[in-house]
């Protein structure tokens, strides 16, 4: 499908490559909740640790989190000219039919010239054919994400978890087993890239914070691969807020309490089905929502967050929460500091209105 090219943010930085996260904060001899945390409020900056989070939350706010668990989404695959792939299996379309995306072995680059009827095989003998483009060339130097049929015996994610591994890109300086890449809240599997602003939650850190009045509430948003091209805008995703959820959020709002997403992609599902005034309904299936100067949020009003690229698609969504100006504030702050960057990285909590 093709898709108008994303706004591009207001944000603006450069990331040097010493800030890039290249192992899990475990590795650096970190709990997970001990990451670093930037506060940004109007008002100031306060930089701490992600397990004092809850000095900056107050009784009646509701967190709300993804309870999607990440894939072993990328395989090894060789195509029919004989070069090697990886596959990054993103999301199922329809039964039988994955989102794919192709990337070369070695490189990490996207595949781009690969052509619809071609064949890619996998392990245990599994063969993927590419049926339809996902979004058309255009003018756009190729495609690289495909519609693929995948031939194997019983489900797709019962085949990845024994044969995949988790998604990489070439930042980091080794491979991670899967449990790196889960949050506490994910027990639904279908993420292509974990939903890693939950990544510094503890089981006590969530049990404090219930203790001091903060509740916690399910959304569940299926993240595709995250690597856009410049000429991409975000892609569809499946995601689904239950009916509690979404009377959890209406009675929060009306008390005066925030509501606070844990990610973007927490984000993305709220507002896919919050109307004009602010009030959520429940709702699911295929959310092509894109936040940005044409579309603010309208019931997220706190959002804790990794930190991301430059010319990212997720800062638009950062900007239309908590307005460009303290995103860049932030992101300024952030630099400063020497916070580090990616999915194991330091964390921000961004709360644009005084409260």
């Amino acid at each position: 499908m093709k898709r108008a090219a994303m706004a591009s943010p207001f944000t603006t930085f450069s990331l040097p490559s010493e800030l890039a996260a290249t192992e899990p904060p475990e590795a650096r001899g970190l709990a997970r909740d001990e990451v670093r945390l930037l506060v940004a409020r109007p008002d100031e900056l306060h930089h701490g640790r992600f397990r004092d989070i809850g000095d900056f939350l107050q009784p009646g706010d509701l967190v709300v989190v993804n309870t999607s668990a990440t894939l072993a989404a990328a395989v090894d695959g060789v195509r029919s000219n004989g070069r090697r792939v990886v596959v990054h299996f993103s999301t199922e379309w329809e039964p039988g039919t994955w989102v794919i995306e192709l990337r070369s072995a070695g490189s990490s680059e996207p595949v781009l010239d690969a052509v619809v009827g071609e064949s890619i095989g996998l392990p245990s003998g599994v063969e993927l054919d590419l049926v339809a483009a996902h979004q058309a060339a255009g003018k756009d130097p190729g495609t690289r994400l495909w519609r693929a049929q995948i031939f194997v015996d019983g489900p797709v994610e019962r085949y990845l978890a024994v044969t995949g591994r988790p998604i990489t890109y070439g930042h980091l300086r080794d491979r991670w087993p899967l449990s790196a890449y889960q949050t506490i809240f994910g027990f639904e599997p279908g993420s292509a890239e974990m939903p890693s602003a939950g990544r510094p939650f503890t089981k006590g850190l969530v049990a404090k914070l219930i203790g001091r009045g903060i509740a916690f509430a399910p959304v569940l948003l299926h993240a595709g691969v995250s690597s856009l091209e410049a000429w991409e805008s975000p892609q569809a995703e499946r995601f689904s807020v239950p009916e509690a959820t979404a009377r959890m959020v209406n009675d929060a709002v009306g008390a005066g309490g925030r509501i606070v997403a844990v990610g973007t992609t927490v984000t993305r599902a709220l507002e896919s089905v919050a109307r004009p005034d602010g009030a959520v309904a429940a709702g699911g299936g295929w959310t092509d929502l894109v936040l940005g100067p044409g579309r603010g949020a309208r019931v997220v009003g706190g959002l804790i967050t990794g930190w991301h690229e430059p010319e990212a698609s997720h800062l638009l969504v950062l900007e239309a929460v908590a307005g460009a100006g303290l995103v860049q504030s932030a992101y300024d702050g952030a630099l400063e500091a020497g916070y580090l960057w990616h999915e194991f990285g330091d964390s921000c909590l961004l709360l644009p209105h005084k409260h």
